[in-house]
């Protein structure tokens, strides 16, 4: 916890030698009236003593609250300023730059209780120095309670998808809830972020197998999709083709010549699909593709010749 109170000992090189000029001018004073040296001597220290308690400073960032004999007298610094001593005391050193508080709740409930431990941290700044300490003890630790207490009511409003998805509106939400709780102590609330929000392992496991259940559930309304397309092209290709055989036959001879060139030299064609294409281009085509036929019984069987193949030739007649 930072600490607000002044640091007395914190005494600048101003203060010192103030202080030791004025006692040394005074005890040589007194000597020269002719005050023995022993009441100069003391004289001159509780002087000295007086003048460094009376000049304090603070630093660029900060601001001093002067109270005189328990009253508020107003802000000081930053820089040198002078005090009277005794009467004068510096209660406060506020410091006005950004500052962090890191809070969290842990198990919590949310709306669909599920039970979380959520961290987050809050950037804030003392905008006026006078209300943070006039009118809140401890301002730092009211910050951080507040801000636990308005986590703890945002999570109970909130679902766990909500929370894991909507961290930068829980973030504005609660910043929102700070301020205007806050608005009467001085301070702003610059921003504030949920870090990270943790779930039971449990829960994790079983929401991790929901979501691959989810995505299997999609992969197989997405494969039944595009087999319903494909049925429907079938259907749409057979009408095409029952109305034009000769189309029909050249989707079939193109067939044959993808599956002759892309996957080897040989093929074992049925007779029945042999004898429904047209003869004579199926021998141009076989012969384009350097193919010579060698029939056998109920199917004709296509050798790719070439360099070092033995010659082809007729083995019984044609079915």
């Amino acid at each position: 916890m930072t600490s607000h109170r002044p640091n007395d000992t914190r005494y600048s090189l101003a203060a010192l030698a103030a202080g030791l000029v004025g006692a040394a001018g005074l005890a040589g004073g007194l000597f020269l009236l002719g005050i023995a040296p022993p009441l100069a001597a003391v004289a001159g220290l509780a002087l000295g003593v007086l003048l460094a308690a009376s000049i304090k400073y603070t630093d660029q960032w900060e601001k001093a609250v002067l109270l005189r004999l328990g009253r508020y007298r107003g802000l000081r610094g930053p820089g040198y300023f002078a005090i009277v001593p005794v009467l004068d005391r510096v209660a406060y050193i506020v410091d006005q730059r950004i500052r962090t508080a890191a809070f969290g709740a842990e198990s919590c409930l949310t709306r669909d209780t599920v039970p979380v431990n959520v961290d987050a941290i809050a950037f804030w700044v003392v905008r006026d120095a006078e209300r943070a300490a006039l009118e809140v003890q401890d301002y730092d630790e009211a910050v951080i309670l507040s801000a636990q207490t308005a986590l703890r009511d945002a999570i109970g409003k909130h679902d766990l998808a909500e929370l894991i998805q909507s961290r930068v509106e829980l973030g504005h939400g609660l910043k929102v809830a700070l301020e205007q709780k806050m608005a009467n102590w001085g301070i702003q609330v610059q921003s504030v972020e949920i870090r990270d929000v943790i779930i039971p392992a449990a829960l994790e496991d079983a929401m991790s197998r929901q979501a691959q259940a989810e995505r299997e559930r999609q992969a197989r309304i997405i494969l039944g999709t595009a087999e319903t397309e494909i049925a429907h092209k079938f259907v749409e290709a057979a009408d095409a083709y029952r109305d034009h055989p000769a189309a029909m036959n050249l989707r079939a001879m193109n067939m044959l010549y993808e599956s002759i060139v892309k996957r080897g030299s040989l093929m074992v064609v049925p007779s029945g699909l042999a004898d429904s294409l047209n003869v004579p281009s199926l021998m141009g085509l076989m012969g384009g593709a350097g193919l010579v036929p060698r029939e056998g019984a109920g199917r004709a069987s296509l050798t790719a010749g070439g360099e070092g193949a033995e010659p082809a030739h007729r083995s019984g007649t044609a079915p």
